[in-house]
């Protein structure tokens, strides 16, 4: 009998759910033409990237992006045709990686340009997007002084190719969008110092998960879903303005490896932090902080689903496991959800982050690999 993992911890990705996040993002657009580009970074914010990558492009998303070189090399190397672009910076030295690969890059410094050009042979070609900064304070250009020189430097050497322009929204998730419409009215601006340089481009992006779903009037030819194509909302805050009904793809399991009764007064894992009132049922699950578990779980009063039932976490989260207080005797074996839903209740991504007072993005990316991804549809 062959395995493909051995532990009895998991995570259940369910694909139907890209799917349908993904083709409802794309009807939104159907009718302007709007493209959608699946933004599958950080190994699909840790849903797994070729997986994700290949049900979005199936559901109706054209372009994929990534933050770095290394994990546009991963799609490449199991077969994704599709273009693919990196959002950080690459090193100029491995430009003739992209070019090889057909990868785009994402390009905001005019020495990028003039040392990279170094490393391109004379029959090798990249596609460039050049990012603007309208307003996040990351990386991008700001002045036209800054960008009329980059973009002629561009024009004058035909081993790049200039395909895209596109900027990023600080605060498309909050329901005031006095600074969205600031960024957005700067991203045009500095769109006409393209044109007055006579440079037109075929992608022009600026909306991610939020502002694709909140503005579409100030979309252009491309969208960037990230976060919701996971099923996740940008914030709890604009959930009700959502257009449409997000399916949240992640699910966290492990299964009980011993139940036992202990009396009062017995302590509970390092530092002996709990100690037991009365006769208590104690379930040890094969799940800690080495895996993205942790050890806030348990001080912030983290639960999980037994049979349906809510039950504590008592004691410290351990490397590689944790305990719970179970209601009741339970067979060794059975169903633990951390994450997801077991019979009527369900613990979601957004009460998770709220218990580690993060934001749900943070959720799954630190959910490590030793923990599996189980593909379902």
């Amino acid at each position: 009998m062959s395995h493909t993992y051995y532990r009895d911890t998991w995570a259940e990705i369910d694909l139907s759910a890209i799917a349908h996040n993904v083709s409802s993002v794309k009807e939104l657009y159907r009718e302007k033409g709007v493209q959608v580009m699946a933004v599958v970074k950080a190994n699909g914010y840790g849903h797994g990237a070729v997986e994700v990558a290949k049900t979005a492009l199936q559901s109706g998303a054209t372009y994929l992006a990534v933050a770095l070189l290394d994990e546009a090399v991963v799609l490449r190397e199991a077969g994704i045709e599709a273009p693919i672009l990196v959002l950080g910076r690459i090193r100029p030295e491995d430009v003739h990686v992209a070019a090889r690969l057909n990868v785009m890059v994402t390009v905001f410094q005019m020495e990028w340009i003039q040392r990279a050009l170094s490393f391109l042979s004379e029959g090798e070609r990249v596609q460039i997007h050049i990012k603007f900064d309208t307003g996040m304070g990351r990386v991008g250009l700001r002045t036209k002084e800054e960008v009329a020189p980059l973009l002629q430097l561009l024009s004058e050497h035909k081993q790049f190719e200039l395909v895209g322009i596109y900027t990023h929204f600080a605060t498309a998730d909050e329901l005031d969008d006095t600074y969205v419409n600031e960024q957005h009215e700067r991203f045009k601006k500095m769109l006409e110092w393209a044109e007055e340089l006579g440079i037109y481009v075929p992608l022009i992006h600026s909306g991610n998960s939020a502002a694709s779903m909140r503005f579409p009037d100030k979309m252009f030819t491309l969208v960037r879903l990230g976060i919701s194509m996971y099923g996740l909302t940008p914030s709890p805050e604009i959930t009700d303005e959502l257009p449409i009904k997000l399916k949240p793809a992640f699910a966290l399991k492990s299964r009980l490896v011993q139940v036992k009764e202990l009396p009062p007064g017995e302590s509970i894992s390092y530092g002996a932090t709990y100690t037991t009132k009365n006769h208590e049922w104690i379930g040890t699950i094969p799940i800690g902080y080495a895996d993205g578990w942790l050890r806030y779980h348990s001080t912030a009063g983290g639960e999980v689903l037994v049979n349906g039932e809510r039950v504590p976490f008592v004691g410290r989260i351990c490397m590689d496991q944790c305990m719970v207080k179970l209601s009741k005797k339970v067979e060794t074996g059975t169903i633990v959800t951390l994450i997801g839903q077991d019979g009527n209740d369900k613990i979601t991504m957004d009460e998770v982050a709220a218990r580690l007072g993060t934001i749900n993005y943070e959720i799954p990316c630190v959910i490590g690999p030793r923990v599996p991804r189980v593909y379902v549809k």
